[in-house]
């Protein structure tokens, strides 16, 4: 999908993206603190959390005035334009919180539900990985211009030979049973790595730095970029069998690893908690 619409789209989704990466980063306070909290006393909001996604919203609603809105945030509006943008303005807000770099900027827009855009920039990287419902998958690196290069998954390997990233919810009960799972998945695979930002293991799939990524307990925003993204470098992108990754489950993995690995999260329990 490739019309002027869609073009539009992704041109402002990465100007977003953009402005908002560089925000973060250049304007991280030293004294960086908690803003607020949400699902658990260690699942926090920054101040800066909540300036990027003014930042987001306000040149979104400069640009495509008519358009819905969902921002992790907060922010939340219905829209006439038939397109609906998805934000998460400060993914991995721990890691940000910290000093870590595995942070990043999502921002998906969607056409009658179905994501068609998806960009997730991750400054620290330097890095903006981007892609178009049937158009591919791409990364660019922040130095330079005309550096755009296609991006693929890994050819599948067999399971005990996958290195398989997934992340961890907020919630004790939750956290718990997800290590359960990790725990069994451990002996069954090449290596597990938990990065803390849903979006950049995503993209990480879509550039063969992971063989797979799972999760338990995503949101839209998280995931709303990163799967189309996943999916358009060839990656399956899912839940449990026969289901569209959701907050249940969320899998991304190359045809031949996202069978077997699909099987073993059903067995495993980890779709609930």
């Amino acid at each position: 999908m490739t019309d002027s619409l869609t073009t539009e789209l992704l041109d402002v989704a990465l100007e977003a993206a953009h402005r908002a990466g560089e925000l973060l980063r250049d304007g991280r306070p030293a004294d960086l603190g908690v803003a607020a909290t949400k699902s658990s006393p260690i699942d926090v909001v920054t101040e800066m959390d909540l300036a990027a996604e003014k930042l987001i919203t306000d040149f979104l609603a400069e640009r495509r005035p008519d358009d819905g809105l969902l921002g992790e945030e907060g922010a939340s509006t219905e829209g006439s334009s038939g397109v609906r943008w998805v934000i998460d303005p400060l993914d991995g807000t721990v890691n940000y919180l910290y000093g870590l770099p595995a942070w990043a900027v999502s921002i998906a827009a969607e056409r009658g539900g179905e994501t068609v855009v998806g960009v997730v920039t991750a400054p620290m990287r330097r890095e903006t990985y981007q892609a178009v419902l049937g158009g591919g998958a791409y990364v660019m690196a922040h130095e330079g211009q005309g550096n755009r290069e296609r991006i693929h998954c890994r050819p599948a390997p067999v399971l005990d030979q996958a290195l398989v990233g997934t992340g961890f919810g907020y919630l004790t009960e939750r956290r718990v049973g997800q290590a359960e799972v990790v725990r069994a998945l451990v002996p069954k695979v090449r290596d597990i790595r938990r990065g803390g930002s849903a979006a950049i293991d995503l993209c990480d799939v879509a550039c063969g730095r992971l063989d797979a990524y799972y999760e338990r307990g995503l949101n839209p925003w998280d995931y709303g970029a990163g799967e189309l993204i996943a999916r358009e470098a060839g990656a399956l992108t899912g839940g449990r069998p026969g289901v569209l990754a959701s907050g249940e489950l969320t899998i991304a993995a190359p045809p031949g690893l996202f069978e077997p690995l699909q099987r073993l999260l059903e067995d495993l329990g980890a779709w609930h908690d």
